[in-house]
């Protein structure tokens, strides 16, 4: 058979193949007024984004402290990288230098959030969060330190797990509560499909506000069943969750002192009144031990002098007949 016999025989097949398609649907048309293709394509942008695992929220914190920490702030600094997969270290940076060459470090480390633990007098430590370099910033006190390895929990998550960050309703009141909100959220929330992230959510972060005080803990989701289906089924029919939290740890208290337009620095946002410094309550504690003794010498001059008010009086008589 000749090479023209078997292109025209090819050639009838795909005429064979087409068919007329219904002026319903002609492409040349536009598509608002075919009712079928707009409605497909009104799914298509009510449908979310699927994820491929491609890493688009390349969110990176830098965590890092200055001189002067104790051990308990370091096992806290060496847990909270622990939490955060997406975290770089830095060297500890002197106490005389400038906090804003902490923009410049993190700039070099193409972090665009930092975690910084400054150390005072080798006993109080503060913690300054930060979107680098635009700011906003806060600046805590962090109190009632506890680590993980001293609590030594029953907890166990994943290492490099995401976490679901919890606030209480407090957050949603007070307009510097929404924005620490939102500075937790960048700093604290592990980006989804980071290289060193696990792609799992196991463990729960908090934040609750008590006593003008934010109160920070980390618990893991423990399934009961996991995979029992007897336990599965008896939750069922008791209406009860088969999931719990076991708290992991750390543990700490942080009291907002300020919030800065800037990062490390700027206008100051807001300003808690209610904050007293440990310098002035260690001050205050030395005025109550210096009033005790104060008032502890003047009872023993109040005593001399009642004795000698008290004393006898000498008779002039008492040795006339001895």
């Amino acid at each position: 058979m000749s090479k023209r016999k078997v292109e025209s025989k090819k050639g009838e097949a795909k005429k064979a193949k087409q068919v007329e398609l219904p002026p319903e649907f002609d492409e040349s048309e536009d598509d608002d007024s075919n009712p079928i293709m707009a409605s497909t394509d009104a799914r298509s942008e009510a449908s979310p984004p699927s994820f491929g695992g491609a890493y688009v929220n390349k969110q990176r914190v830098l965590v890092f402290c200055s001189r002067g920490v104790t051990a308990r702030s370091r096992h806290l600094l060496e847990d909270i990288r622990k939490l955060l997969p997406h975290h770089k270290k830095e060297v500890k940076l002197d106490s005389k230098d400038d906090l804003r060459n902490v923009n410049e470090i993190a700039e070099i480390k193409t972090c665009n959030s930092a975690l910084f633990f400054e150390a005072r007098k080798r006993q109080d430590l503060y913690l300054w969060g930060s979107k680098t370099p635009h700011g906003p910033s806060a600046k805590f006190l962090v109190s009632n330190i506890h680590t993980m390895d001293e609590l030594r929990l029953t907890g166990n998550c994943m290492l490099g797990s995401r976490p679901v960050l919890n606030f209480c309703r407090a957050f949603e009141t007070a307009p510097h509560l929404k924005l620490l909100r939102e500075v937790f959220v960048d700093l604290f929330g592990t980006p989804r499909g980071h290289p060193k992230s696990k792609p799992f959510i196991d463990r729960v972060m908090t934040f609750h506000v008590a006593d003008e005080k934010i109160w920070v803990r980390n618990y893991q989701i423990l399934d009961a069943a996991d995979g029992d289906k007897r336990a599965e089924a008896a939750a069922e029919r008791s209406g009860s969750e088969a999931t719990s939290l076991v708290e992991v740890g750390p543990r700490f208290v942080l009291t907002p002192i300020r919030i800065f337009a800037g990062s490390f620095g700027g206008a100051t946002l807001y300003t808690n009144p209610k904050y007293v410094s440990p310098n002035a309550q260690r001050a205050e504690l030395r005025k109550a031990k210096g009033s005790k003794y104060e008032a502890r010498k003047a009872a023993v001059a109040f005593r001399k002098e009642k004795e000698e008010i008290l004393a006898p009086v000498p008779d002039e008589l008492a040795d006339t007949f001895a």
